[in-house]
């Protein structure tokens, strides 16, 4: 049963509860900051082979782009966090999810059979 106290009313017609929306992600924000694709992948890559001293060097560093000093600081927050989420976004970003594979049977489990005929 729910605590009655924690409860919030529903939102009225023309009430905003979330007025400034899903934040946006660590690659959308660079890309409109003027970074390449490309650009921002090949920072994340090299940054994955940091540790984290190397990360806060990075992030000390006055003369630290803009796009390494975001890669460093999500990935000292989720490493601080024990969360995977950045880093698994940025991993992903970098170098694609891995293939997914799916077996597919027939009724009664039996394989599926497929038949070409070539002699049309």
């Amino acid at each position: 049963m729910p605590n009655e106290q924690n409860l919030i009313p529903p939102p009225q017609p023309g009430e905003v509860r979330n007025p400034n929306g899903r934040p946006k992600k660590y690659v959308s924000l660079l890309k409109e900051s003027g970074y390449k694709l490309s650009e921002i992948n090949d920072t994340i890559q090299a940054m994955m082979a940091m540790d984290m001293d190397e990360l806060k060097s990075v992030w000390d560093n006055p003369r630290a782009t803009i796009l390494e000093k975001t890669i460093a600081n999500a990935m000292m927050t989720s490493l601080k966090k024990g969360s995977l989420y950045s880093l698994e976004t940025l991993l992903s970003r970098a170098f694609g999810n891995p293939k997914q594979m799916t077996e597919l049977t027939g009724a009664n489990s039996e394989p599926i059979q497929i038949i070409i005929n070539d002699k049309l």
